[in-house]
């Protein structure tokens, strides 16, 4: 269930019967056909622990099941809203940055000092974002949001890397990330309060990254 982009800040969705999809409460602008939205109290496909997971993360992003036969048009906030596409892939995301998904992306949580140890932890803390981050697995798409537009920067073994994480909003493949210090790299390059902290990711995958430290 592909997105079309209608501009930088709205996409519209075809819904089919037999299918469903998922967005944000209150993403929906517009629609065309017969199409239901049902409040969906356990976020997706995650499950019950998914949502004990995500609750435990104050990630409790309230979710509407989209079904029926039709057209929709999804925007929020005025944010702009980037495609992405799975193709077997995990993508790694906050769960505020969801716009809307295919529901046939698996959904979990993922506690986020499982990647980088405990620096993935204190990554959690300066960022402002929850120690669990959400995930979607499978073929499909996702509509993520971002303030001031965003760029997909490609990772590779030889050439990682180093994003403000003020300014990350996800990722994809085969990553690790790290939170490394770097005395005066924010006061002196970056754009945020003023601690010197860089997120390192490395790996085979890509990274997400808008072009502001505003949270959503």
């Amino acid at each position: 269930m592909p997105f079309r982009e209608i501009n930088s800040k709205m996409v519209e969705a075809t819904v089919a019967p037999g299918q469903k999809m998922f967005s944000q409460r209150g993403a929906m602008i517009a629609y065309r056909g017969d199409v239901s939205f049902t409040p969906n109290a356990q976020g997706g496909q995650g499950g019950v622990m998914s949502m004990i997971g995500r609750r435990v993360a104050n990630e409790a992003t309230p979710l509407m099941t989209v079904e029926g036969s039709g057209t929709v048009m999804f925007g929020h906030g005025g944010h702009h809203i980037q495609v992405i596409n799975l193709t077997g892939e995990t993508l790694y995301v906050e769960a505020d940055r969801l716009l809307a998904f295919d529901g046939t992306l698996q959904q979990g949580t993922m506690f986020m000092g499982s990647q980088g140890g405990v620096m993935g932890m204190v990554r959690g803390q300066v960022t402002g974002q929850g120690l669990f981050t959400t995930t979607l697995k499978g073929h499909g798409s996702v509509a993520v949001m971002a303030h001031g537009g965003v760029i997909e920067l490609p990772i590779t073994p030889q050439r990682p890397v180093h994003v403000d994480p003020q300014a990350y909003v996800a990722h994809h493949g085969d990553v690790r990330n790290k939170l490394s210090t770097a005395l005066g790299w924010r006061d002196m390059v970056g754009r945020g309060s003023g601690e010197a902290f860089q997120l390192e990711l490395s790996g085979n995958g890509a990274v997400y990254v808008q072009a502001s430290e505003e949270k959503l």
